[in-house]
């Protein structure tokens, strides 16, 4: 009976708990669309990364309540994003699956996957639109405006313009996301250091002196 008692209790306590996972994982199912993935993979790694416990399909389909099928295929997916890595567990031949639990080498791996699936395309299709029309060497008249020239003239900003994005992208994937760490403390510096509106400014440094007649505060 003082074992069953204990059991209730620790159930009590841990029903908090999961109410809560689950809450997280239906905020980052619903976040999914934002980084380019259904809404089944999202909640799969979510449930993988705040849990912080290696799972196997079978524990995923009942947590969630989802087909095998969606399981596994979202479950290789996450393993093809770099986010999470198979793992085993002893004295048990099931595959598990465990997410990665460093929110840096995580964010790495996502902005990873958009350079290639969405920075990169983009680039590759403005090249060929451009390739498609060349503007005229000498227009007729020195007044006349060339279309066809100031249509490789938007293109050519949108391509600088990407080719910016995949460069900075780059740079905060780089080894061991130094450039992404960075770049977010600089963001938030900026943000944070910003006076509120209305809120008095107050000179930095030695005091401004007193104006001739006046009395030094």
């Amino acid at each position: 009976m003082g074992s069953t008692a204990r059991d209730n209790s620790t159930g009590r306590e841990a029903r908090p708990l999961v109410e809560a996972q689950d809450r997280f994982v239906a905020a980052w199912g619903q976040m999914g669309s934002v980084w380019g993935i259904s809404r089944t993979m999202a909640e799969v790694h979510a449930l993988l990364y705040i849990t912080g416990e290696p799972m196997c399909t079978d524990d995923v389909m009942e947590r969630l309540r989802i087909s095998r099928g969606n399981a596994s295929m979202s479950l290789r997916a996450l393993v093809d994003w770099g986010i999470v890595a198979r793992a085993n567990k002893r004295g048990d031949r099931k595959e598990y699956f465990r997410a990665e639990q460093d929110v840096w080498t995580m964010a790495r791996a996502i902005v990873r996957q958009r350079i290639k699936r969405e920075i990169d395309p983009m680039l590759a299709g403005l090249y060929e639109i451009r390739d498609m029309t060349r503007p005229d060497a000498k227009p007729a008249r020195r007044t006349d405006r060339d279309p066809v020239a100031e249509h490789h003239r938007r293109l050519d900003a949108l391509v600088d313009l990407t080719i910016t994005l995949q460069r900075a992208s780059q740079m905060f994937v780089s080894s061991k996301g130094s450039g992404l760490r960075a770049a977010a403390s600089m963001l938030g510096s900026a943000v944070f250091d910003q006076p509120s509106k209305g809120a008095s400014t107050t000179r930095s440094g030695p005091r401004a002196r007193s104006e001739p007649g006046g009395e030094n505060p």
